[in-house]
């Protein structure tokens, strides 16, 4: 059992602030959703083009935390957005210190 199963308790959060990142870890990219599994598919299966995440192949999960509203995630993201790479990369490391890919664990929440 890994820090994302423990965190993954009852009840079931409404909101999710995660990081995302490209496959040799040069890119770091923080959003918010109410549906984590669903927004992840949409990244991976780059459903906007244009996007961020598209253009630089953002699509691997290397971190996430649940919250109870969406204010309180919104709050999160905007504070993270506004923290340093090295900060991020320090947060990512106290639960996934080797980043590895928590696609199948996010996905895993659809059951």
């Amino acid at each position: 059992m890994n820090e994302f199963s423990i965190q993954m308790t009852t009840p079931r959060p409404i909101a999710f602030v995660y990081i995302l990142t490209n496959q040799h870890h040069t890119v770091l990219y923080v959003g918010m959703t109410t549906d984590l599994p669903t927004r992840l598919w949409e990244h991976k299966r780059k459903i906007n083009p244009k996007s961020f995440t598209a253009r630089y192949n953002v699509e691997k999960p290397i971190y996430f935390e649940g919250f109870q509203s969406v204010e309180e995630a919104l709050e999160r993201e905007r504070y993270i957005k506004g923290k340093t790479r090295k900060w991020k990369e320090e947060l990512i490391k106290l639960r996934n210190v080797d980043w590895i890919d928590l696609t199948n664990e996010i996905f895993a929440m659809r059951k």
